[in-house]
């Protein structure tokens, strides 16, 4: 029999207990699990990363066994997993010599009688982020940063991203508007709209004016730096511009009403 260790919030223990471990709803359904390796740390190491998601309360240990011919997958975080028995993947993870960031998946969910034991764990066993991430400056880019994390602003305001900002206060973008003259010179103009594109809402009245600029790219920027703003006048803007003359704006205009 492979044993493995699922980690969940505590708050899940009772009916774990009872009634086993659901298989998860979003994406695949299944477990994610990892063996009982001879280090704690890193048969435990996957804890710290999944606390950062939202679970309210202490994170938990339940020990599990599976049958060696169990068909699992089994790969790296970041790599397409590979079909495996649990027997066959305890093997593989046990043989790296650095396992951190591998998991294996039961593609359905776990009885109760496969349930072993259910054990309270240290909390600050394991990695955040990524292995190797401590010491590394961190990346605030789009993709990378936890929108609402803790500190997460801090972290922006610290190390703000050349792209993804943070943004400068409207007054300094409008200012910058005002500055490229009239009717303004593009490469200014389509730095600051740039910047508006990553606000929820904005100054539109001093915004509008540019769907009537002469230069296409900035009608077309106009388009996706207000075309998601929840600013009252956005949707009749957008009717204006999805009349241009030019067919990269009205593309635009059509992509962000149908996305599809």
């Amino acid at each position: 029999m492979a044993t493995f260790v699922h980690l969940t919030p505590a708050a899940n223990a009772p009916g774990i207990r009872r009634s086993g471990i659901r298989a998860a709803r979003s994406g695949a359904r299944g477990v994610y699990c990892f063996p009982v390796l001879p280090s704690y740390t890193l048969t435990h190491q996957w804890l710290r990363e999944l606390a950062r998601f939202g679970h309210r309360g202490p994170m938990t240990a339940v020990h599990l066994r599976l049958d060696d011919a169990e068909p699992v997958l089994v790969g790296h975080y970041g790599d397409r997993p590979r079909a495996d028995t649990a027997a066959g993947a305890v093997r593989r993870i046990a043989a790296l010599a650095d396992p951190r960031g591998w998991e294996v998946f039961v593609p359905r969910a776990v009885a109760a009688r496969e349930v072993r034991a259910v054990r309270a764990v240290p909390q600050g066993v394991g990695w955040r982020y990524r292995p190797d991430a401590h010491g590394r400056r961190p990346c605030t880019c789009f993709g990378c940063r936890e929108r609402g994390g803790y500190g997460a602003r801090r972290l922006r305001e610290r190390l703000p991203h050349p792209v993804d900002g943070p943004a400068p206060p409207p007054r300094v973008l409008l200012a910058r508007i005002a500055a490229a003259g009239d009717p303004g010179d593009p490469a200014e103009l389509r730095a600051a709209l740039h910047w508006f594109g990553l606000r929820r809402r904005g100054p539109l009245p001093e915004l509008a004016r540019l769907a009537a600029h002469p230069d296409a790219g900035v009608r077309e920027d106009l388009v996706w730096a207000v075309g998601h703003w929840t600013t009252p006048g956005v949707p009749a803007l957008l009717d204006t511009l999805a009349a241009d003359p030019d067919p990269d704006v009205r593309d635009a205009v059509a992509a962000l009403r149908d996305p599809a």
